[in-house]
């Protein structure tokens, strides 16, 4: 299994190159075993992978799908800078790849 950081890692570079699919599968190793923790690291991380969803949705035509899991991302969004993590600049900044890659994508 990989680290967390090495995953974030590769969500970045999957999310670089279009392989929306592929980044959601490197976060989901991370969150899917604590998904029913309430836990606000959890839920930003599912964000996340909403958000690659959201973006696979549009490559594959479907925009008003991919509005809706967008949502989901912003609903979880909220949830940056509320909770202590090492991961937490890593975060801020992902937040500001995928709204830049979601812009460029709509």
């Amino acid at each position: 299994m990989s680290s967390q950081k090495e995953l974030l890692d590769e969500f970045v570079v999957c999310i670089n190159e279009t392989r929306y699919y592929d980044a959601h599968e490197a976060l989901e190793e991370i969150w899917f075993p604590r998904r029913f923790e309430d836990n606000k690291e959890m839920k930003l991380l599912k964000g996340f992978i909403n958000a690659a969803v959201s973006f696979e949705l549009i490559k594959r035509g479907r925009p008003l799908s991919s509005d809706r899991v967008w949502k989901n991302y912003e609903k979880y969004r909220v949830l940056l800078g509320c909770f202590e993590s090492e991961h937490n600049s890593r975060y801020e900044a992902l937040a500001k790849l995928l709204e830049k890659t979601r812009a460029e994508l709509i």
